[in-house]
This record gives C-alpha cells, structure tokens and sequence, in this order.
C-alpha cells in the first residue's frame, strides 16, 4: 500500500461514496473500486460496511483512517518544509483569534506585510473550542487567545508564548450621567449594577474571573445577560441595559462615544494573553517569523520554536 492508496481511502471514507470521492480525485469510479478492493485484500480486512446508498467505515476501517490522515498530514507537512528551505517568506499565514484579542493583530500585521510583502493573511475568529478544532485540523497554525486555552485537546499538546497581561476595567453605557465625570471606580459600585458577561458553554474563564472577583470584594455579581459575543454585550450597553468588566485592549475595537471606560480603583486583576501553537509539528517560516514578531523587543536571544528534524 502506497501513499496514492491511503489518499484514495481517505478521501472515500470522507465522501462515504465512491461515486463523489471518484469525482474529487479526478478519476473515473471503476478504477477507484479497484484500489479499495485491492487495499481490504491486502490488508485481510473489511474497511467499509457497504449497506445502503452511503459507504460506512468499520472499526478497522476508522483506524486506518486516523493513521491515514496522520501519514498524509505529515508527509505534506514535509513537502513544505522542503520547498520552503530555499524560498523567500510567502504564501498564505492562517491564524485564529477570539475576538477580545482582535485588537493585537492589525499592527502586528501591517508591520509584518511591510517586512514580508508576499506573505497574505487568513484569519479566523471563535471561541477556544472552536479555534482548538481548527488548530488540530491544521486550518490554522496559530491561535491569539486568552489563558487558559479552553479547548478540548490537552494544554499540553500546544507551544506557548505568554504575551503582556491586561488589566481589566469596568464599561458602563456612556448615558450613565452620574458617571460623566468619572475616570474609575470602586468594585463595591460594581454590587448595583446590571451586568453582561462573556460566557459559552465551552469556555467561561473570564466569566469565572469577574465572578470571583466580585465575591472577594464581597457581593455576587447582578448577572442579567451571559452573552458568547463581545460586539453583542458592548452593543447592549450603548442601549444602556448594562455593564460589563472586560479586558482593556478589547476597548481599542469599540468608539468611545458609545460606551465608556472606567479603571478599577481597588482590584488589580489580569486578563493573560498569549499566542499558541501546536508542539512537535511543523510551522511554515511565516508562521515562525509572526511568533517572533510577538517577542519582548527588549528580550535577547531567538526565540527558539519547535523543528522537525
């Protein structure tokens, strides 16, 4: 069996139909029969259950299809790493980010284009279970995110770079009048407001993080709305139904004029940033350059990324 088979296989199992899969590979069906009927004598095994219209994998069939992909992916990986060795930094850098930390690319971004004109950007937005799939499917190669990384893969499968912390404030509906003239305030104002906070039911770090906050300072929180947007929750408190406390650098996203900052007087709590990667896999040149980018300009050395030998 050879690396043409395992991707005949694999695409099938994805099709569940010889039929489609024959199409996408650009192949006529006998043929494509042929190969899978050749692949299950070769193994003795029976690799799909043929009952109805859809082709159904069996257990053995499920192995050797997550070995399959594993195989593909990694000689793909090493055809790049190849190609890339004598090539100048290009091609397409596809990242993810949850929205609060939007506010961290686009200069990063301009400044790397500015470096590397030939490299283009594909950017993805979700949440940490979301963006955890795409970083183990390889659609992307880098995630921007708060700490922890809620995904579903163990933290210990990723590489990462901690980024400066941020600080949290407090955002009120700038209609608050009795709050014009106010920079900060003080947690024990926070008991009588109503709040909005940023909560799925995959990921709720931060929702954890103001809650306690809150009860240190000696109250619960007045939760009104939990909400897995950020542009939902800050369009809800222009219409002056809430508050929220977020990390500041989410601010640089949203016009003042619709919302207001205040600084939090008594409570010094941090937001962690960092960017991800997964360990011991391959990352393109641009991919490492953009960590790079992320570095302390004070920080001396390279800093030093995972290679495949």
């Amino acid at each position: 069996m050879d690396l043409r088979q395992l991707k005949y296989f694999v695409t099938i199992a994805q099709e569940e139909q010889i039929t489609r899969a024959a199409k996408l590979l650009n192949m006529e069906q006998p043929p494509l029969s042929r190969q899978l009927k050749q692949m299950e004598e070769e193994l003795g095994v029976t690799l799909f259950d043929r009952n109805g219209k859809r082709l159904k994998l069996t257990d053995a069939g499920e192995l050797l299809r997550e070995k399959a992909e594993t195989l593909l992916l990694q000689f793909d990986e090493a055809m790049k790493e190849v190609k890339e060795r004598e090539q100048a930094v290009q091609g397409v850098l596809s990242i993810g980010s949850v929205v609060s930390c939007i506010s961290l690319l686009p200069k990063r971004i301009e400044s790397f284009r500015r470096r590397y004109p030939h490299t283009t950007f594909k950017i993805a937005e979700g949440d940490h279970f979301y963006l955890g799939e795409l970083l183990d499917k390889r659609s992307i190669e880098l995630v921007v995110a708060r700490l922890p990384f809620e995904a579903m893969t163990r933290s210990t499968a990723y590489q990462v770079l901690p980024l400066p912390s941020d600080p949290f404030v407090v955002v009120i509906p700038s209609a608050w009048a009795r709050y014009s003239d106010r920079r900060s305030v003080r947690m024990q104002e926070l008991a009588d407001f109503p709040f909005l906070t940023l909560k799925t039911d995959k990921t709720h770090r931060m929702h954890q993080q103001v809650v306690s906050a809150c009860k240190r300072h000696g109250f619960e929180p007045d939760i009104i709305c939990e909400c897995s947007s950020v542009a939902i929750i800050m369009s809800l408190i222009a219409e002056g139904i809430g508050a929220t406390v977020f990390p500041k650098s989410v601010m640089s996203s949203f016009p003042s004029t619709i919302v207001k900052m205040l600084d939090i007087e008594d409570a010094d709590f941090q937001s962690d940033v960092g960017i991800l990667w997964l360990k011991d896999r391959y990352l393109s040149k641009s991919a490492q350059l953009f960590i790079d980018s992320f570095r302390d300009p004070e920080a001396s050395g390279p800093l030093r990324l995972p290679m495949r030998e």
